[in-house]
């Protein structure tokens, strides 16, 4: 019960960061996307597949504090959970450079899963542009942010089952 409590509030501490503060501070390149962060880090140190949800949920409310498509991001944390969850059988996924790697694959893969959907549901041409130009500043400043991920006392462990 302590910590189902302790990580919501957690995780209510990253949304607020990301949808209020890091906005009003940081410019648009440059803005961290600690929910994807997240989402990484619970795909490769989660044990329970039923943490799926919660990569689910967690891109649903990415979706509704950002203002785009409604389900873009949900469907793409999703397949970036269910990836590294069955990919980190395979590594080692306790270390912190693992992490740092798959944050910035992770990236690229979001975005190559934006351009793809937007691309067949929506008529606009210059998605390409606004979704590449953004992607190497992004990929650096999100493994930026998983790099400090070692340091914080509440998920410097493995996730355990409820």
């Amino acid at each position: 019960m302590r910590k189902t409590f302790a990580a919501t509030l957690f995780f209510l501490g990253i949304l607020i960061l990301q949808s209020t503060i890091i906005p009003a501070f940081v410019a648009d390149p440059f803005k961290p996307n600690l929910l994807l962060v997240m989402v990484v880090y619970l795909g490769l140190r989660a044990n329970h597949l039923g943490y799926a949800l919660a990569a689910y949920g967690i891109g649903l409310v990415h979706d509704t504090f950002s203002g785009i498509y409604l389900g873009l991001n949900a469907f793409a944390y999703l397949a970036t959970f269910m990836l590294l969850h069955h990919l980190a059988e395979r590594l080692y996924a306790d270390r912190t450079s693992v992490l740092i790697f798959c944050v910035a694959v992770a990236t690229a893969g979001v975005a190559l899963v934006h351009i793809v959907f937007l691309s067949l549901f929506l008529i606009a041409p210059g998605i390409y542009v606004s979704v590449l130009l953004n992607l190497v500043p992004q990929m650096v400043v999100n493994a930026l942010m998983a790099s400090l991920v070692q340091f914080l006392p509440v998920i410097g462990r493995r996730v355990q089952t409820p």
